[in-house]
C-alpha cells in the first residue's frame, strides 16, 4: 500500500468516526455540556477549517479560504476559549458537514499527486492526528453530558488476569534512545523529536495501571481527608473542589455513570478520570511515586537485548485488538492483564491504550527541538502549568499513537481519560 493509499484509508476512517460522534439533532450539537468543552458543532467545523488551512492553503491564514474571514475566525482555538464558544454565531450542523465534505474532496484530489516518499505525507498525517484528537475531545464532552444516553455501552473486551495488581517490573539503569526522528516515524510531531540518548537510573514501574479496587482502598483509608499524602497545592485544590473520589464515581464508591449509563464499577479496570494531584497523592499513600516521562518511555519502547527501540511495546507489528484497547469502540478501559501479548520488553502491560498515564514531568522541549510547520502545536505550552501524560487511552486511534507520543494537560483536569501507573526507585 502506498503512502497516499494508506493516508486516504486512515482519513476516511477518521471522518467516519467524527460523523458518528455528531450524528445527533441540531439542538444537541449546539449544546454545551460543560464549560470545559466546546459544543460538538464547533469541533466539527474546526476539524474542517484546520484541514483546509494546512492542506489546501499550505498553512497560510492570509490566503483566502472557503469561509468568510469573520466566520473562519470563530474556529481559532487561541482566540475563543472553550467556555465562550457556545455563544458564537457558529455554522449550522448541515453547513459544517457540507464544508467538511467539500474540503475532504479537494484534499483527496491533492492526495492523488502525493509522491510516495517517506515524510512527504507529514502534513496529511498532522491533519489526521488533529481530527482524531478532536474525536477524543468530543467523547470527553459526551461523557460529561447529562440526560439519557446518546451512545451505547461499547463493544466487548477480553477478560483480565488476576494477581497483577500491585506488581512491578525492574527497568535496569543505563542509556536508551529517547524520542524519534522523521526517518523512524515520519508522522511524529515536533515535541517527540529529535531522538537522543539519555542515561536513566534503575527503577521499578507498575506492571499494570492502578485499578478501581486499589483506588477504593485509598478512599477507604481516608486518602481524600488526609493532607499528608498531597502536595500543598494539590491539597488546596482537593479541599476547594470538594474531591472525594474520581469523577463520575457514585457516593458508594462502587458505581459510576459512563456516557449516561449508571453501572457497577468494575474492580479490575484501570482507574480513570483522576487529576495529576490525585495521582500524586495516591502514589505517596502507596509508598511509590509517579514515573517521569523519560522513565515511562524507556519502560515502553526500549529493548535491552538488542539495544534499540521497539516501534511499539510488543515489537514492530501494528496495533490490533490482540495487543491493545484503542480506537474508542469499547468506550472504557479493559481489565488489567487483558493484553499479555502487548507487554514491553521489561514485562509492563497495557502501556498503550486503556488510560492516559500521568507522569511527574512538566512539558518541556527535547534538546534540539525545532517547531514543525504548525508552530502553535507545542511551543506555546512549554513552560506552562502542564504535566505530561503518556500511553494514550481507549479513545485514541491506533493510527496516531506511538510510545513517543506526548500529551499534556493542567494538573487539575479530570474529564480526560486519565489514570496512573506507579514507579519506585530501585
Amino acid at each position: 500500500m502506498t503512502t497516499s493509499e494508506k493516508l486516504a484509508r486512515d482519513l476516511t476512517r477518521a471522518r467516519r468516526r467524527t460523523l458518528t460522534l455528531v450524528d445527533f439533532d441540531d439542538a444537541e450539537l449546539h449544546r454545551q455540556y460543560d464549560p470545559l468543552m466546546s459544543p460538538l458543532v464547533w469541533d466539527l467545523a474546526h476539524i474542517g477549517q484546520q484541514e483546509e488551512l494546512w492542506l489546501l492553503r499550505d498553512g497560510d491564514p492570509a490566503r483566502p479560504g472557503m469561509l468568510p474571514a469573520d466566520v473562519e475566525g470563530l474556529y481559532d482555538a487561541f482566540i475563543h476559549p472553550r467556555a465562550s464558544r457556545v455563544a458564537l454565531p457558529l455554522l449550522a450542523p448541515d453547513q459544517a458537514r457540507k464544508y467538511c465534505a467539500t474540503v475532504r474532496s479537494k484534499v483527496f484530489d491533492k492526495l492523488e499527486s502525493l509522491p510516495d516518499e517517506p515524510g512527504d505525507g507529514f502534513v496529511f498525517g498532522l491533519v489526521l492526528s488533529h481530527e482524531h484528537q478532536h474525536d477524543e475531545t468530543m467523547l470527553q464532552a459526551l461523557n460529561l453530558r447529562a440526560g439519557p444516553p446518546l451512545l451505547g455501552m461499547g463493544e466487548g473486551l477480553p477478560a483480565g488476569r488476576p494477581d497483577l495488581e500491585g506488581t512491578s517490573v525492574l527497568v535496569p539503569g543505563g542509556e536508551f534512545v529517547l524520542g524519534v526522528d522523521a526517518t523512524d516515524e515520519p508522522f511524529s510531531l515536533d515535541n517527540e523529536r529529535p531522538a537522543h540518548r539519555v542515561d536513566v537510573a534503575a527503577f521499578r514501574i507498575g506492571r499494570v495501571p492502578v485499578t478501581n479496587r486499589e483506588w477504593r482502598e485509598f478512599i477507604d483509608d481516608g486518602g481524600y481527608r488526609q493532607p499528608q499524602w498531597w502536595s500543598e497545592r494539590g491539597w488546596r485544590h482537593c479541599v476547594q473542589a470538594g474531591l472525594t473520589a474520581p469523577e463520575f464515581w457514585g457516593p458508594d464508591h462502587r458505581s459510576r455513570v459512563r456516557f449516561g449509563h449508571a453501572e457497577d464499577l468494575p474492580d479490575d479496570e484501570p482507574v480513570q478520570h483522576i487529576s495529576y494531584f490525585e495521582a500524586q497523592a495516591y502514589a505517596a499513600w502507596a509508598g511509590a511515586r509517579l514515573p517521569t516521562e523519560i522513565e515511562w518511555e524507556k519502560a515502553c519502547a526500549w529493548d535491552p537485548v538488542v539495544g534499540a527501540r521497539r516501534r511499539y511495546p510488543w515489537g514492530g507489528t501494528d496495533p490490533s485488538a490482540e495487543v491493545a484497547n484503542l480506537g474508542g469502540a469499547a468506550l472504557r478501559p479493559a481489565p488489567v492483564g487483558a493484553y499479555p501479548n502487548g507487554a514491553s520488553a521489561y514485562g509492563a502491560q497495557q502501556l498503550l491504550g486503556d488510560v492516559w498515564e500521568w507522569t511527574s514531568s512538566p512539558l518541556r522541549p527535547w534538546p534540539g527541538f525545532s517547531p514543525m510547520i504548525y508552530q502553535r502545536y507545542s511551543e506555546p505550552f512549554f513552560g506552562g502549568d502542564y504535566r505530561v501524560l503518556r500511553g494514550g487511552s481507549w479513545a485514541v486511534a491506533l493510527e496516531i499513537l506511538r510510545p513517543s507520543f506526548r500529551n499534556w494537560d493542567h494538573p487539575y483536569r479530570r474529564q480526560i481519560f486519565a489514570g496512573v501507573r506507579l514507579a519506585w526507585d530501585a
